[in-house]
């Protein structure tokens, strides 16, 4: 084969494997969900990949440019453009799955941070009901402390009360007993002066018939001397 067959052959296979290559980089671009910096690294081989490309296809024009042979020539000039068509083609897919990625990696964030936003929401939400629970809880048991230490005092008053009435029901018994003992006293007492009294009358009654015996005696004694 002459050396310029092979080296055109060369360079058009090249300008194929670039090609293909760009290509699927552009679909790669297009898949890409993020992160951010593998877009920026697939972004980066692929504008290597172009350069490669464009290098490519400017050692084609070389060629065509350098050919004698003037429809030979021809013939290559019509597929350089051809093929700075493609590469044309490959730019303008290139920048627009660059920008579709940069679109779907920035809306896939922007989903993410609200998800991320209604978590932090739904978490700060669920502390702040926990935290509701707590204080209701805590007010239950402190009110229920408050009525227990209320009932504690009302059950001390009320042993205190009882302690009272039972020693003012004591002293009433006591005092009840005492009077009891005075009135038997008052009776017994009573009793005796009746006695007394009686026994009184008794002795007046005696004394009055010794007097009138007396008073006999000396009549008598009297009329016996006379």
């Amino acid at each position: 084969m002459d050396p310029e067959d092979l080296s055109l052959e060369i360079i058009r296979q090249e300008i194929i494997k670039n090609h293909l290559q760009v290509t699927a980089i552009i679909q790669d671009i297009k898949q890409c969900t993020g992160p951010l910096e593998l877009l920026n690294e697939l972004n980066a081989e692929g504008r290597c990949r172009i350069a490669e490309l464009r290098k490519s296809i400017d050692n084609l024009a070389h060629l065509a440019e350098i050919e004698i042979n003037s429809k030979k020539k021809a013939e290559l000039l019509e597929e350089v453009e051809n093929k700075k068509g493609q590469l044309s083609f490959a730019l303008a897919a290139f920048k627009k799955a660059n920008i579709v990625g940069a679109c779907v990696i920035d809306k896939m964030a922007k989903d993410e941070l609200l998800s991320t936003s209604e978590e932090k929401q739904k978490l700060i939400k669920r502390r702040r009901d926990r935290k509701g629970l707590a204080d209701t809880a805590s007010l239950a048991t402190d009110r229920l402390l408050s009525i227990s230490r209320t009932l504690a005092e009302t059950n001390q008053r009320s042993a205190v009360t009882l302690d009272t009435l039972i020693t003012s029901s004591e002293k009433v018994n006591g005092t009840k007993e005492e009077l009891d003992h005075q009135q038997q006293a008052i009776v017994q007492s009573g009793k005796l002066l009746g006695k007394y009294g009686r026994r009184e009358v008794t002795d007046k009654v005696l004394l009055a018939l010794a007097f009138m015996f007396f008073l006999a005696c000396v009549f008598y004694i009297l009329q016996k001397r006379l």
